[in-house]
Parts: structure tokens; sequence; C-alpha cells
């Protein structure tokens, strides 16, 4: 009798997994044809926002033409170090023009390090990075570490910060990848910092690449200027298995009083984490949530729409950016806190990636953000729970269909 139930239940999970491949095959070629009937898009740009935090002057940067070019003049200013850690970096002209920047740093005496992830560039050609100068320093970060036996939790995670760090006083942090694409096509959120800000950036990077390196290897110590700045990095660590992004986030939720306006490209929480933004929403307090109406990843909007009927009957508002991909990873509360990086909303991001956001509590600043979050709010749709519980039932049958994938996205 137990046979025959484990064989049944064995059938049952095959049909199951087989339903969901289906579906997921279907969306994603559904998708690809919407794709191809929208074209090339390109996103409106709110500008260029600023704020001066403790002596760091800290810029907002929304389009990734104008933050490109600010970033290869401040390699070209280079005196004595460039650090840079990438995720997805593009062997197109923006990418080349970084490479050529990099290369002629470190010809004229720049210590350069490199740090970039293997999986996001499995397409790139093998060629493009190894027109990288012999002497930048490089580590290709793999998903899969060598010492994964040793510790499989600690050694598994994409590198998905994107950091640069230049001369130890000018450092930028955000959601842009390098590429073309990028740089035209999508809505993001970059800031760079200039001033004793820049420390918390340089010991995120720093962390990273002194991981299992000889002293002679290592990137040296500096001190921070202050105990308690207002600026603040929270940094992923999976091989020390530290994830203060998600400590970060739930404690500033529990905190808001007002407001809280957040976008993200990818909406994939836990109950642990949604269950504060829907108390907060519920108590009072003004939620937004900001996603893209239409991502990149296809699947991963279809699971999002999932927790649409959660969010909205506790009075979250969800605002769906329509003109292009918004790829912004930032959030606002109560006009005194933000954040602005590159952890996503979702398990990968807040629980086995490489991460790094920044933490500002300075009302300057969040009024900054505030202004970008409303400029982009001018694009979206707004979702209310009255249209979607008129949903057809063959949209509602995809999303449960999808339940379980996330615990994987």
């Amino acid at each position: 009798m137990a046979v025959k139930v484990l064989k049944a239940a064995a059938v049952g999970a095959g049909a199951l997994a087989g339903a969901q491949a289906a579906i997921v095959g279907g969306v994603m070629v559904w998708d690809k044809v919407r794709q191809k009937e929208r074209g090339r898009r390109q996103p409106p740009n709110p500008g260029i926002f600023g704020a001066e935090v403790e002596d760091s002057q800290m810029t907002i940067y929304t389009a990734g033409d104008v933050l490109f070019e600010d970033m290869i003049a401040a390699i070209d200013g280079a005196e004595r170090s460039v650090m840079l850690q990438a995720y997805i970096w593009q062997s197109d002209g923006t990418g080349q023009r970084v490479v050529d920047a990099l290369n002629a740093a470190a010809a004229r005496g720049v210590r350069v390090y490199v740090i970039y992830d293997v999986y996001a560039n499995h397409n790139v050609p093998r060629s493009f990075f190894e027109q990288l100068d012999p002497r930048i320093l490089v580590h290709r970060m793999f998903p899969i570490g060598v010492r994964f036996w040793r510790g499989p939790v600690r050694y598994t995670g994409l590198s998905h910060s994107k950091i640069l760090v230049v001369d130890d006083d000018t450092g930028f942090v955000g959601g842009f990848n390098i590429g073309d694409e990028f740089a035209r096509e999508w809505r993001d959120t970059h800031v760079r910092e200039v001033g004793p800000a820049v420390w918390g950036l340089r010991q995120a990077f720093a962390k990273v690449w002194n991981e299992g390196r000889a002293d002679d290897a290592r990137i040296g110590w500096v001190p921070p200027q202050s105990w308690n700045p207002k600026v603040a990095v929270a940094s992923n660590l999976p091989v020390q298995l530290v994830y203060p992004i998600r400590h970060m986030y739930l404690t500033a939720v529990e905190r808001a009083q007002d407001r809280i306006w957040l976008t993200t490209p990818y909406f994939v929480p836990d109950q642990q984490v949604l269950r504060p933004l829907t108390e907060a929403a519920q108590r009072g307090v003004d939620v937004r949530v900001m996603l893209p109406k239409e991502s990149n990843h296809v699947v991963a909007d279809w699971v999002t729409r999932g927790f649409y009927r959660e969010m909205l009957e506790a009075g979250v508002k969800v605002l769906l950016y329509t003109p292009a991909m918004i790829h912004s990873k930032v959030a606002t509360i109560d006009g005194i806190w933000s954040t602005v990086g590159t952890a996503n909303i979702d398990r990968l991001s807040l629980g086995l990636n490489y991460e790094t956001n920044l933490e500002v509590t300075d009302e300057g600043f969040a009024a900054e953000m505030e202004k970008v979050f409303e400029a982009d709010a001018e694009h979206c749709e707004l979702v209310t729970a009255a249209e979607w519980h008129r949903r057809p039932h063959s949209v509602r049958a995809v999303e449960t269909a999808l339940i379980p994938l996330r615990g994987i996205l």
C-alpha cells in the first residue's frame, strides 16, 4: 500500500513539474513575441539629483549615459587606485570604454583591481576580458567556489554588486550594469559619493577581494572618519554568512510612521519580508511599491503578481512602471531614511548573492530620493484591488502554478 502511495505521489509530482515547465515555456515564448512587437524603448530621464551629507557630496544618477561618462572620468583622473566590481559587463562600446580607461590607468602606474561575475558574463567572449592590461589584478568570481565542499552555503552566490572606488575618495554604487543597453534602454539608479562616506564602499570591495588571500596580496585597511556616519554600507558577504541588507530593510520598515516608497525590479519576498510591509500599510503608513510592468524576466513578473492580492488587500499601493524596464533598487522612508544599491527584494539578493547597498539617514538626501520616485510615478499605472479581482481565471491559474518558484527566485 505504501509503495502504491509513493508511486502515486511521484507521478503527481512529475505531472505538476511537467505542467509548470510547460507554463514557464509558454510564458517565455509569449514574452519574446511581445518584446519583438514592442521594440526598443528609451525611458524618461528624471535627471540628476544631489545633496551634501556629512561633508560628502552625494549625486543621484537616473540615466546610464551620464553615469558612465562620470565613472570613466573618475577612472581617467585616478592617481593611486581603482577598484571595480561588476556584475554584467557587456562587450560593446560602453564596455570597451571602461576597459580602455582601466588599461590607461594601469599604464600610468595606478593600482587597478577588478572583480567580475563569471556566470553573468558567460555570453561575453573571453577575449574581451583578456584585453585587460596584465598589470591589472583580476578576480573572476564563480557562482560555486572551489571550496564548495567545505561549505555549500558559504561558497555559493553571484557577485551581484556594482561598485567603483577611485583613490579612496570617490565611489559609485547602484543598479547599473555596464553596457550600451543599460545606458540607453533601462531606467536605473546609481549614486556617487565624494568624501569620507566612500570608506564603506572601499571596505565592501576589500572584504570580497581579501578573502583567502595572502597578506601581501590583500588590500590594506584604512580608518573611517566617523563611528556613527549618516551614510553607511550594508554589504552581503556569503563567504562569512553575513546578510545585513535584509535586516537593514526590516528594521527601517518597522520604524516607518508616515510613508514607505520602494522601487525594485524583482519582488519575490518571503513572508518575513512581506508581512512588515503589509502591517505598515494596515497601521496607516503610505506604502507604495513600484515595479516594472514588464521586466526582462517574464517568469519573475508572473511570480510577483501572485503577491498582489495580499498587498492590495492590506492597502499597499502597487505602481507599474510602463515606459521601459525599471531596474532601480531603492527605497525611502518617512522623508528621513533611504537606501540605494544592488539588492532586489527577493531570496537571491537577500540570502544568497554578494550585494551592496548604501543606507543614508538624512532628510536632504531623502527629499531628493522622493523627487526621483515622484518623477517615475508619473509614468506608472496604479493597480487597484477591484481591477485585480476581475482578472481572468486563466491568469489566476498561471499564478497559482508558479507559486513553487518563489523559493528559488
